[in-house]
């Protein structure tokens, strides 16, 4: 995946923001929360994303794939793709889709409200 298709990707979800912050990182955000941080590397998409626990344990084993920098270091379930060894764009689209998921489901319920994630 290239950073183009990745930034167009993210904005492709409701209320996403998108900053440019910790370096060239391009990051997006629901709600005021980070779900994914990214940026190409030699061609390649080399980004963080959160995860669950049972993917963070599978995930974490893959070639491409490590515990996140920084984040997972502090208990928190965020893997960095730095490869497409395992996951492909597709599978990549997924994960962030998901991680976009886990972390609106952490705002708070007013928040999800506001934004459409509940009745």
């Amino acid at each position: 995946m290239k950073l183009k298709a990745y930034n167009a990707f993210c904005q492709s979800l409701p209320h996403t923001t998108h900053v440019r912050q910790w370096g060239d990182a391009d990051v997006w955000k629901i709600g005021g929360k980070v779900f994914v941080m990214g940026r190409e590397e030699d061609g390649e998409m080399v980004c963080s994303f959160k995860v669950s626990e049972m993917s963070f344990d599978i995930l974490k084993e893959q070639p491409g794939c490590q515990p996140a920098p920084y984040l997972a270091s502090r208990g928190m379930n965020w893997i960095q793709r730095y490869s497409a060894e395992t996951l492909k764009d597709a599978d990549l689209k997924a994960y962030l889709e998901a991680s976009y998921r886990l972390v609106a489901a952490g705002l708070t319920k007013k928040l999800q409200r506001e934004l459409g994630f509940l009745d």
